[in-house]
């Protein structure tokens, strides 16, 4: 919790010790050790849920590789949490790490030379080889829980690289709220929920038409695609009707002739309507099809009537369900035609030609069809070369095709229009930083043409927790899973026997079969409110944090983690996950083209941290707003180099200036008598004001920009023009007043920098105050109420620009600043030259001028009529 001590309360007397030089090298390790051991960011349980800010922190996937962007966005949800902390809050801020999915079970493959094989039974003594096999085919065979088990091990190793690399960064996170989302306890909760929504009608099998990755050998949801560019060409083909003439379709996958079950055009269309409910015979393979009417037909696309196949593309999917056609699929989940040919192909000829594409990949069969077509004369022209988007898994590297298969589904409003607008009123429910994102949100649901495909043809992951019994001839009865206890929980069907069941009866007619599907990715990471919150294991926990306050996450997985986690909170909870959403943009490189591993242009972030330190680094990402793509700008990270070092040393300089805590706390500002002092304060109070409401609003950029502003104010021109006094009498009021508004505006800023740059902000708290900085309160402007009523803050504003006349006068004559005035003229608007006369002593001092006639004017503060004190020949 913070401690709700202002800067202006009474402090406990604390002797003042600055280094001689200040630097920051070195800073991060030990601040990091420091605040670890000390429990500066411990959650305290004691609490109640008014009291708490929860983070459903992003749980990065530890078997990747570090790149910037994980500086970038972690940085801004941290500034976040810093700040709600110094507020008051009792912060939950936790850390997970992914290591359920495809990068992990390729990296624990590739450096133990393992595979994992469900049905390979568990052995406990188990030890990798000392050195992987060069062959994959050679690889170890293991069960999915010793797979499970070198996961943890290897993520052991993968987990303190990303450890070390945020501890470095400055993530105020609570290194004892960690989590895995492969661990027992992640696998008992997505067990549970996916049980929850069984129970619940939520979560159904069915048979039907799946998205599948012939690479990958699994099936893959919509949120899972992307449409890549690819080279294709239509090929126009003759279709035959019963009075020998020809209707011609254009296509770009002419290996799925075998499988067409119907042409279809636009109800609009004149050129086909006379058609539509008669038949044609497909070319080859002698099929008779009816040609149908369709409002997704396109007139202007080829020639404006296609054939539908079963399955070529989502768009074959709606047509074949709304149009109530047969099934005729040719395409296996190796990616390779039927070997035999179908029931379908019946004639004689058919069959030969149908010979010639038995087993061939995609690309040989559409080879070996165009052969044919032109042989048979079905081909008109040459085939028209085209460039057109294609779906394929954001993983994978095959265009993705459309088999038939048994699968499990969530339901997310894809099939539902009741749930959809339920799931969008969800989405209203959460406020979206920046505001606008929340469209991408509803447009996701309002795209969506299925529900949610969570079954996949993996062998690690989180086992599906069912099994099926099998009845007297071995078949499974899949209309009636059995379930777990969930006290139970995680299970494996493929090695654990199914409840009331003896392993032995696996396999075998009137004994059981477990699933061999595990759960997509997502299905688990949809959870991590539930999993980190203690949903199901600690309910006193869960209900102090849920739903969780912030979700930060990047902007492109808005349709898959945002998404998904909003279903789930809505089926088990009723409720939303969370109540901000920040969402982060991406990494730009010079070229403004997204940075990825794949394109080569990453950015190793130790090598960054390295060279300018992590509260330069902090700066840069501090300073670009939520959902803005920013670009990786090292002139950005120099100039927060620079400020860090600034601040080091401005307050070297104040505190040498013989400035302690004594000088603020209860009654101090009563102290402050000067104008010049005065007005630093109001313009403190009014800075104060200004970041608060800007952080409140997520816009932390805003309250950066506002606070360095003003610290430049403070060092540039408030310190520049007090340092005569500041040297002062220390029982002279003046010296009182200014050495009172250097101590309290130095306080404030410590504390305003404090969420952009904890190490060197935390460095000069211990300087001249008592424990953490990052335990102290936000500043308040209250704090500042006693100020007088007639606080002029542009006082401080109109001085700085007189003096800035009078060094620029001296730099246009070309003599040292030091060079004293004799006399000169300052001209300004009448409020502003009293604001110049109220503070006309220290700029006096600071000009080392000896007469200042200060007039009343038009336009700008200007500065003229100067005249020198002739300098003694050197």
């Amino acid at each position: 919790m913070a401690d709700t001590t202002q800067g202006t309360d009474t402090p406990s007397p604390q002797p003042v010790s600055v280094p001689d030089k200040p630097v920051l090298e070195g800073l991060e390790e030990r601040l990091s050790r420091q605040w670890r051991e000390d429990g500066t960011y411990a959650f305290n349980r004691d609490t109640t849920r008014a009291d708490v800010y929860s983070i459903d922190t992003p749980p990065p996937t530890a078997s990747g590789s570090l790149h910037v962007g994980h500086m970038f966005s972690y940085t801004q949800t941290d500034v976040m949490a810093r700040f709600k902390r110094m507020r008051g809050a009792n912060v939950f801020y936790p850390m997970g790490w992914d290591d359920n999915g495809l990068p992990t079970e390729r990296r624990v493959q590739n450096y133990y030379g393992v595979r994992c094989d469900p049905s390979v039974p568990y052995d406990a003594d188990y030890r990798p080889p000392a050195e992987p096999a060069k062959n994959q085919r050679d690889f170890d065979a293991v069960s999915r829980k010793n797979f499970i088990e070198l996961c943890e091990e290897l993520a052991v190793e993968d987990e303190l690289v990303f450890e070390n690399l945020f501890s470095t960064l400055g993530l105020s996170v609570d290194w004892d709220l960690t989590y895995r989302t492969i661990d027992d306890t992640s696998r008992a909760v997505s067990q549970r929920a996916f049980l929850e929504n069984l129970k619940a009608g939520d979560a159904y099998l069915a048979e039907a038409p799946t998205l599948w990755d012939v690479t990958f050998r699994t099936a893959v949801a919509q949120a899972e695609l992307e449409d890549r560019e690819q080279a294709g060409a239509y090929h126009r083909i003759a279709f035959h009707a019963p009075d020998g003439s020809q209707i011609h379709i254009e296509t770009t996958r002419p290996e799925l002739l075998p499988a067409c079950v119907a042409l279809v055009a636009h109800p609009d269309d004149e050129r086909y309507k006379p058609l539509f409910g008669t038949t044609v015979t497909s070319p080859l393979f002698d099929v008779e099809v009816e040609i149908k009417a369709h409002p997704l037909a396109k007139p202007d696309k080829g020639s404006g009537i296609a054939m539908i196949c079963t399955f070529g593309d989502l768009t074959d999917v709606t047509w074949w369900r709304e149009l109530q056609l047969p099934t005729r699929a040719v395409v296996g989940r190796d990616g390779r035609l039927r070997a035999e040919a179908p029931e379908w192909i019946a004639t004689e000829r058919a069959r030969e030609n149908y010979g010639q594409l038995a087993g061939k990949t995609i690309f040989s069969a559409k080879e070996a069809v165009v052969a044919l077509l032109r042989e048979s004369g079905d081909l008109e022209g040459e085939p028209k070369k085209i460039m057109h988007p294609v779906n394929f898994y954001e993983k994978g590297d095959k265009p993705l095709e459309v088999v038939t298969s048994r699968q499990w589904y969530i339901r997310n409003g894809g099939r539902d229009a009741g749930k959809r607008e339920a799931l969008i009123e969800r989405g209203r429910q959460i406020d979206f930083h920046p505001a606008f994102m929340r469209s991408r949100y509803e447009n996701w649901i309002e795209g969506l043409n299925g529900d949610w495909l969570v079954s996949r043809q993996r062998f690690f992951g989180v086992p599906v927790p069912v099994w099926y019994r099998l009845d007297g001839d071995g078949e499974p009865e899949y209309e009636d899973p059995i379930i777990p206890a969930l006290e139970s929980l995680p299970v494996d069907p493929a090695a654990d026997p199914a409840p009331g069941f003896e392993e032995t009866a696996r396999n075998q007619p009137g004994g059981f079969i477990g699933d061999s599907d595990v759960l997509d990715t997502w299905a688990t990471s949809s959870l991590t409110p539930q999993i980190v919150g203690g949903w199901a294991r600690d309910e006193d926990l869960f209900a102090k944090v849920f739903p969780f306050d912030l979700r930060p996450q990047g902007h492109d997985i808005i349709r898959t983690w945002l998404f998904s986690t909003a279903v789930r909170a809505d089926a088990l909870q009723d409720s939303v996950p969370w109540k901000h959403a920040a969402l982060s943009g991406w990494i730009l490189d010079p070229d403004r083209k997204k940075m990825s591993k794949s394109k080569g242009n990453v950015v190793v972030p130790t090598d960054v941290l390295e060279q300018f330190g992590a509260d330069a680094v902090r700066y840069w990402a501090a300073s670009a707003k939520l959902g803005a793509d920013t670009a990786y700008e090292v002139n950005q990270m120099k100039i927060g180099r620079r400020l860090a070092i600034k601040l080091l040393n401005a307050s070297k300089f104040v505190l040498n200036l013989g400035v302690t805590e004594a000088s603020i706390g209860s009654g101090a500002l009563d102290r402050v008598s000067n104008a010049l002092d005065i007005s630093l304060l109001a313009q403190l109070r009014t800075v104060t004001e200004q970041a608060t409401a800007a952080f409140e609003k997520y816009d932390y950029a805003r309250a950066l920009q506002l606070t360095e502003s003003f610290f430049w104010t403070f060092t540039d021109d408030y310190v520049e023009l007090v340092k005569d006094r500041a040297y002062g009498d220390p029982d002279d009021t003046a010296t009182q007043s200014v050495q009172t508004a250097l101590a309290t505006t130095l306080d404030a800023l410590l504390r305003l920098f404090a969420p952009f740059l904890p190490f060197a902000t935390e460095e000069v708290w211990s300087w001249w105050r008592e424990g953490s900085v990052h335990q102290a309160a936000w500043p308040g402007a209250e704090a500042l109420t006693a100020l007088p009523h007639t606080a002029d803050a542009g006082v401080l504003t109109s001085v700085a620009l007189a003096l800035g006349g009078i060094r620029k006068a001296k730099s246009e004559a070309k003599v040292k600043q030091r060079t004293e005035v004799e006399r000169a003229v300052v001209t300004a608007s009448a409020a502003q030259a009293g604001q110049i006369r109220a503070g006309l002593a220290d700029l006096l001092a600071a000009g080392n001028a000896r007469d200042l006639q200060v007039v009343d004017g038009d336009g700008a503060v200007s500065v003229s009529d100067v005249e020198l004190v002739p300098q003694p020949a050197e």
